[in-house]
Formats: C-alpha cells, structure tokens, sequence
C-alpha cells in the first residue's frame, strides 16, 4: 500500500525549519525546567518509520541531563514476574524532566501480542490497563504525548534494503525486523486494536505520515511545541570573566606525553 503522496520537503527549507524548531525545542527544555514540569513523549511505530532519527533531532540541542531517551531491551527473568507496566514507571520524569520512549509500553500491544511473546490473556490485560495507566499519569500531572509514526509497506522494505547495504546501518537490522515483513497484516490488525482501546481524550494518539523522514520530523516537532503551553525563560545572564596573568606555569614539554598520530593529515 502507498502512503500519503507528497513533494520532498527540500533539504534547504528543512535545514532551516528544523534549526528554527530546535531552537523552540531549547525554550521548551528551558520552561520544563524551571516550571518543574513532566514531559513524556512515545515514539511508536513499524520498523524503518523513523522514529530513531527524529528522536535525534528532537535531542541534538537538549541537556541530557534534562532529556533523556529511554530505549529498554527485552524485560529480564526478573521483570517477567512484574507488573508489566512497572520497569516503565521506574524510568518516568522527575520534576524538570523530559522522557523519549523510542518504543514504550506499547511492545505488548504490537511486537509480544504478533509474535506471541506474551499470552492472549495478557494482550487483553493490557488493553484493559493501558487507559487507566494513563489517566492515572496525566491525573498526577505529567505531559504525555504520543505519536505513532506511519511508514508504508514499499518504503519500509526500501529502508531495509538500504540498512543490508550500509554497514554503518546494518545493526539496525535484526532477523526480527525482517520478520515484520511478513507479518504486515497481522501488525496493521494490532495497531488497529490497539489505536481502539488507548487513543483516549486524556492521551490521544498523533500519527504522523513519515514516508518521507523530513516531513515527518518537522510535523512532529511542529506539533509537539503546539501542544505544550510553554514560554521563553529569560537565560542567566553570565560574563566571560578576564583571563587572570600569568604565574609562571609552564606546559609540560610535548615530547613527555603521547599524542594520538595526525591522521587527518594524510587525507
């Protein structure tokens, strides 16, 4: 199935609306500060949708010791026997925080649920719980967002093609992205299900089209800025102080330490 057709956004025009957005990014990460605010935003999606690189872009210019990206590997025996929402609620925001999820809670919804690492009754259970987990968190004031990334069907397989190729990208691949070629349907009826019971008023779903990945990061960016009541915080004012004379020091001699060899002047 073909996605959304649509012109390129040029890479000028990108260039500059995504310095401008990064930028309000910044006045964002700035007022969460000092208002002590929660932000957490999902990032979902097929394999190949894009969500790693505008995860990137939304970073690039942030703290990170103010944003930070939460990507957890596969539960551990030990959180097998938790409630499943439980090693996500150790990773939520503190005061002055903000959380990326590049995949979340929702696993159970789409990856466990189509290749049967979870149970029937425990897909269910999910369903059942992810509202109410929810509402719970945004009752208690935190800011969730989430946005679901939509890839289609040729362009995902290009993306694939194209990581096989790159070895700089082939460790994005895994045998299991791979199996979600095969299993694009039974992917599709999950997010269906999944969009019915957790695309609630409290924390509704935003799918942006990323067919082509420019567009998607300025829509997405652009969209969360318009959904957050921030304000630019006046920075606090430093002066460079004067670098103060000499007491004699004296650099250690060069030959005394090992300097790494100049490459880049055999380029």
């Amino acid at each position: 199935m073909a996605g959304t057709e649509a012109a390129k956004v040029p890479r000028t025009v990108y260039e500059r609306e995504l310095r401008r957005l990064q930028t309000e990014l910044a006045k964002l990460q700035g007022w969460v500060r000092a208002e002590g605010a929660r932000l957490v935003v999902i990032f979902e999606g097929r394999d190949a949708a894009g969500k790693g690189g505008t995860i990137k872009r939304v970073t690039e210019y942030l703290n990170p010791r103010v944003a930070r990206t939460v990507a957890l590997p596969k539960p551990t025996e030990r959180e097998r026997t938790q409630w499943y929402f439980q090693r996500y609620v150790e990773q939520l925001p503190a005061g002055g925080e903000i959380v990326l999820f590049d995949r979340s809670w929702y696993n159970r919804a789409g990856v466990e649920h189509v290749m049967g690492f979870c149970t029937k009754e425990e897909h269910q259970l999910f369903l059942r719980q992810c509202p109410i987990f929810e509402r719970m968190l945004v009752e208690d004031g935190i800011l969730l967002r989430k946005y679901w990334f939509s890839v289609s069907d040729d362009v995902q397989e290009a993306r694939f093609r194209r990581r096989l190729e790159d070895p700089t990208k082939r460790w994005k691949l895994s045998p299991m992205d791979l199996e979600s070629i095969s299993r694009w349907e039974a992917y599709s009826r999950a997010k269906d299900e999944m969009m019915v019971h957790t695309d609630i008023a409290e924390a509704p779903w935003y799918v942006v089209e990323s067919d082509d990945k420019r567009r998607a990061r300025l829509n997405m960016i652009a969209h969360l800025l318009s959904t957050v009541p921030y304000h630019e915080v006046p920075p606090t004012v430093l002066d460079l102080p004067a670098r103060p004379p000499s007491t004699g020091y004296e650099r250690t001699p060069r030959d005394l330490q090992t300097y790494v060899p100049d490459h880049a002047a055999t380029l």
